[in-house]
């Protein structure tokens, strides 16, 4: 039981479908069967692969110049622009 991306020529529409052996593909918007079928890609994923990709993604974010150079200014822009507690008074 494969699933199928189409394209409605008449329409625009994209779309998937569980193709059966009984099944009509058809558009769900026009209900036209002048369908284009489209490649779809697919990725077999798992938690510990998909962790693995956000850790390598975050490390090379991390470490790209234009990364740190935006993290300067926003660190520089806070200490520009807080406003300084007034000092507290002493106790005697």
């Amino acid at each position: 039981m494969p699933i199928y991306e189409y394209e409605c020529r008449s329409c625009g529409e994209q779309f998937e479908l569980l193709v059966l052996k009984t099944t009509v593909a058809a558009c769900p918007a026009c209900q036209s069967q002048d369908l284009e079928q489209l490649i779809s890609g697919f990725m077999v994923s798992s938690e510990s692969i998909r962790q693995a990709h956000v850790k390598a993604a975050r490390r090379q974010l991390a470490s790209s110049k234009d990364y740190r150079d935006k993290k300067v200014a926003e660190a520089e822009e806070i200490r520009e622009h807080s406003p300084v507690p007034p000092p507290r008074p002493k106790k005697t």
